[in-house]
Order: structure tokens, then sequence, then C-alpha cells
């Protein structure tokens, strides 16, 4: 039966084989020096059959990070370790952009290259426990609020990774502003307490995200420039008390950009990721908003898939377990294949055990 998830799209100056793209996924697994692991080629590669492979979570700086083994995009042996993996998606007729990434507040103290706690639009403290190099959970500590200077200083590192992005052979980029990270808290109110040109206002809120933007966009060109945004995930406390009000304001002051895509996090009803808390569903409004293509995650199946490309909700999803416990999750959806169990203890840090060995049905059919 013919759905539009097995049809191409343009979303910018990428042209997409499907509208099922990988959804990036931290995966802890990065050599010394934040190099992304050698196996990672194989990871990537093995699941080109995505329209879209968006990487994992990449820091732009040393300060950008917050969690153990995850990768870098902004030194010389960064650039030479995913350059091995775009080469290797490209070798096997995919697509990949580089997931930017600054943690902010989610960091800790021991990944500070000064040894003291991150930095965040405002002295806040996000809620929960932090994860320290070795696994081992603390609390998150109070982040130090940014000076001006310094957000022009960070605004800088973007730029800067964007072009490491660039010379590591990905096919564009997304800024990731979404889940509670250092974008994310500027945007919503509950973490950013900030009086001056940062805070406050929508319009003052959404400065950061917009400067970030204007730096990458430079670099890549808009219709090779993404972002992600997540309205009503309160990841790590990052909460607002009017979400509707500043994402709407956010998306509409991305539309004249022309960006590639907006990727929006929005969880079924019913699912894992089901926004909690009466928080409002805003994916067909921003959609609207934003005047581009849009890409929607949050725990969709196939059918929740085309439900909401039906209704008006996307042009394109993203999915993220199904695509690490199945490399040819494409091929399974479209035929109506049995989908492997993922294994979830191996979901972060360690080998090549649950990163590389999942069967594809062609593997399955070999074996029988």
């Amino acid at each position: 039966m013919s759905s539009p998830l097995f049809e191409p799209i343009a979303l910018g100056a990428l042209n997409l084989k499907n509208r099922i793209a990988m959804a990036p996924m931290t995966r802890s697994r990065a050599a010394p020096g934040e190099v992304i692991n050698a196996t990672a080629a194989t990871y990537y590669a093995q699941r080109a059959g995505a329209g879209l492979i968006i990487s994992e979570a990449t820091q732009i700086s040393r300060s950008g990070q917050g969690y153990p083994h995850t990768p870098g995009v902004f030194t010389d042996d960064q650039v030479r370790g995913w350059k091995i993996v775009t080469d290797a998606v490209h070798a096997a007729g995919g697509l990949i952009v580089a997931q930017l990434w600054h943690v902010g507040r989610v960091s800790l103290s021991d990944y500070q290259p000064d040894g003291l706690p991150g930095f965040a639009p405002s002295a806040v403290a996000a809620q929960g426990k932090g994860m320290r190099p070795d696994f081992s959970l603390t609390e998150f500590e109070t982040p130090r609020a940014l000076t001006v200077e310094q957000i022009k200083a960070v605004v800088a590192d973007y730029a800067h990774a964007a072009e490491m992005a660039k010379k590591a052979g990905f096919d564009g980029v997304e800024i990731h502003g979404a889940n509670g990270y250092l974008i994310d808290q500027f945007l919503k109110d509950g973490a950013n307490r900030r009086t001056d040109r940062y805070g406050g206002s929508l319009e003052n809120r959404a400065r950061f995200m917009l400067e970030v933007v204007d730096a990458v966009v430079k670099v890549w060109g808009a219709d090779r420039t993404a972002i992600r945004l997540s309205p009503s995930n309160g990841a790590n406390g990052t909460v607002d008390s009017d979400p509707a009000s500043i994402f709407l304001h956010a998306a509409a002051a991305l539309k004249p950009y022309g960006l590639a895509f907006l990727h929006l996090i929005e969880g079924e009803p019913d699912t894992p990721m089901s926004i909690k808390d009466g928080a409002p569903q805003l994916a067909a409004r921003i959609r609207e908003a934003f005047g581009g293509p849009v890409m929607l995650n949050g725990g969709l199946t196939r059918e929740l898939a085309e439900k909401a490309i039906a209704e008006g909700r996307a042009d394109l999803v993203s999915v993220g377990v199904p695509f690490l416990a199945n490399p040819d999750l494409v091929e399974r959806w479209k035929t109506g294949a049995e989908l492997n169990a993922p294994d979830r203890s191996t979901f972060y840090g360690g080998g090549d055990a649950g990163y590389i060995d999942y069967p594809t049905l062609d593997q399955v059919s070999e074996a029988a």
C-alpha cells in the first residue's frame, strides 16, 4: 500500500529518498579527546537507508559537554574521526547532518576546563541528576550565568563547530535547541531569569537562538541548516509558563531564514514520549508559523507517522530507538516485517554489542 513515508522530499539543498529520518541518539562511545568511535562508521552506514541521518548530539566546545564519552566537532582530531563516518554514509547512499550541541546548565564541573560549574542563561540549577564521566549520578550544580561577552563567545563556538562540520564532510547541520539544553534554556522562562536583552520578553528570550542561527547560516547557508525545538518537553526541569507564545514566536522568527527544516519534538499520545501535565499540542500551529518543512519526532510508529503527515502536523518524521535496533527500518516499515527488540542495557557506553550487531532482514533470512 502506498504511503507518503516512502516518497522523496526536498529539504532545502537536501534531497531525501524517503521521509523517515534517523533521529539523533547519544550512544556515549566516543574515544579519548571526544573523537567519534572507530565503529561509528559501520553503525551509521548500516542505517543509510534513512532519508536523512541526524548525528548523535555533538558538542561545539569543551565547555558544551555534559555526558560521558560524547563526541565533539571542534578539533582537528574530531573532524578526522567524523570524516570517516560521513564518507561511509555517502558510500552507502545516505545523507548525514551534524547536530551541534551545547548542554548549558546540564553540564557539571567535571567537564569544564576550569573545573567550575557549567554555564547557563541564569544561575538556576537544572532539576534531577547529572552524569559524571564515570556514568555515576550526582545532583546538578548551580550554573554560572553567562555574561554578554561570554554569550558572544558561545555564538562564535557554534560558528567554529559549523565550519569544522563542513570540513568533516557532513551534508548540513542541525542546531540542537531542544531537550533542556542551552538554547532551550534561553527560550523558556523557567530557566531564563535574565533582565537584559536576552531575557524577559519573547523577543529577548529568542535572541540567543537567532544569533546562533545567523552564525551557522553564514557558514552553511540556510538551505543546509536546520534547528530542533521541544516546546512541551520539560527535560531537566526546563519548562515555560506559556510554551505556545514563546514557540510560536520562535517559529515565526525563524521563517524568514528559509531553513532546510525545523525538527520538532512532540510526543504522541499513549506513547512513552507522550506530553505530560496538560502541555499543549503545538505541531500544526508551529508548522504554519514556520512556513517550511517540519520533521516530527516523538514515539512514532509507521501508523502514527502517517497520521501526523495526513493531519498536517509534519512533512516527514524522525525515529530513534526503532532505528537503533533495526538498521533496515525503512524496509521493515515498507514490508510490514517484524522489528528487532532493542536492548536498553547497551544504549550507552560499551562496545560493538547492541551497536552494530542488530541483524537486517537479509541476515535473518540467511540464518534461517
